[in-house]
C-alpha cells in the first residue's frame, strides 16, 4: 500500500525508505503561489529528489517553473546545442550523441554515478529534468542520498572524511576523446572541495566525491595515488549502497527535480543494444560554493564560476 502524506494541497508520497518522492495534486504549468513553492522546495529538502508525473511542460514553462528556485545556468559549461530560443536547456537526447561519441543509441554522456559538474567551484544547485521521448522499457534514473550515506559511516570514517578535501574535473576516460573532450581541453575546470561538504540551507553534512570528477590518482590533496584511491573505492561503495537509493521509470511529461548538494545520480546503461530514443530536457539552477566541516570554501584552481541569469 503506497503512503501518502499530505501537506497543505500538496500529496507527498515517499518512494524509497531515504530517498524520492513524488508530489501529486500540483500542476507545473500554472502560476504557483509562494506557499506552494516553499512546500516543493521544503519537500525537495527533506527527499532529496522530487517527482512530478504527467506534467507535459513546454520549454518556456520548464524555464519558468525553474526560475521560481533561483538563477538558472547556460545549459552547460561545454554544450553548444541547446533548443533555439532556449540557452538555459540541455537536451539529454541519444539522437544527438553520434555526435559527441558515434553511438546513436547512447542513453546519456555519462552513466556513472555523478553530482552533476563538480569541476566547477559552485556546482549547480539542482536541476530539473523533463522527460519528453522515452522507451517503453529501460532507460530508468537511480538517484542516491547523500546525506545518508554520510551518516551511516562508522564514526572514525565520518571524523577522517571531515578532514579530506578532493580534486575535481573532467577526468573520466568518457572525456578524453572527441568532440566533447576537446571542448574540455579548450575550456578546463578544475575544483578542490571538501569530501564533506555543508549543506547550506539544512546544515547537513554530505558525502561529496563524485565518481565522474575524482575517478584518477592523487585526487584525494594530502595522500598518495594509492591510498587515495583506496579512500575513493570505500567511498564510492558507500555512497551506492542500495538502501540509500532510488529507482524512476520515466513516462513522458515526468518532471524530477533533485538537490545537487545531497545527490549522485546513475544514468541508464541498459539501451545501447535496443533501437530505442530517449530524450529529456535539463535546466540547472546556479549553485554556491561548496563549504566544508571546518568552514572553508572550496578553491578555485582552473575556469570560473558559473553564473545564472
Amino acid at each position: 500500500m503506497t503512503s501518502t502524506v499530505q501537506s497543505l494541497g500538496l500529496d507527498v508520497r515517499p518512494l524509497s525508505g531515504y530517498t524520492g518522492a513524488e508530489i501529486h495534486g500540483v500542476d507545473l504549468r500554472a502560476d504557483l503561489d509562494d506557499a506552494t513553492i516553499a512546500e516543493i522546495r521544503s519537500t525537495l529538502l527533506k527527499w532529496k529528489v522530487v517527482f512530478f508525473r504527467d506534467q507535459h511542460l513546454d520549454h518556456a514553462q520548464q524555464v519558468a517553473f525553474g526560475r521560481r528556485f533561483g538563477l538558472l545556468t547556460p545549459a552547460h559549461p561545454h554544450e553548444t546545442e541547446p533548443p533555439e530560443g532556449h540557452p538555459e536547456i540541455l537536451p539529454i537526447d541519444s539522437r544527438r550523441y553520434a555526435k559527441l561519441f558515434g553511438d546513436r543509441r547512447k542513453a546519456t554522456y555519462d552513466n556513472g554515478w555523478h553530482t552533476d559538474v563538480t569541476a566547477l567551484v559552485n556546482p549547480p544547485a539542482g536541476s530539473i529534468l523533463r522527460a519528453d521521448i522515452v522507451p517503453p522499457y529501460g532507460g530508468d534514473t537511480a538517484w542516491t542520498n547523500l546525506v545518508a550515506a554520510y551518516e551511516a559511516l562508522p564514526e572514525p570514517l565520518r571524523a577522517l572524511a571531515d578532514s579530506l578535501r578532493a580534486r575535481h574535473s573532467f577526468n573520466a576516460p568518457i572525456f578524453d576523446s572527441g568532440v566533447y573532450g576537446q571542448r574540455i581541453a579548450s575550456n578546463p575546470l578544475v575544483a578542490i572541495h571538501p569530501v564533506v561538504r555543508v549543506h547550506p540551507e539544512t546544515g547537513e553534512r554530505a558525502l561529496f566525491v563524485s565518481p565522474s570528477f575524482t575517478a584518477r590518482d592523487n585526487n584525494i590533496i594530502g595522500l598518495s595515488a594509492r591510498q587515495s584511491q583506496r579512500v575513493l573505492d570505500l567511498l564510492y561503495e558507500q555512497i551506492s549502497r542500495p538502501e540509500f537509493t532510488v529507482r524512476f521509470k520515466w513516462n513522458p511529461g515526468d518532471i524530477a527535480f533533485w538537490d545537487n548538494r545531497a545527490t549522485a545520480h546513475l544514468g541508464p546503461s541498459d539501451l545501447s543494444h535496443l533501437e530505442f530514443d530517449r530524450v529529456l530536457y535539463r535546466v540547472t539552477l546556479e549553485g554556491d560554493v561548496p563549504v566544508g566541516v571546518d568552514g572553508k570554501e572550496s578553491e578555485l584552481v582552473a575556469g570560473s564560476p558559473f553564473l545564472g541569469s
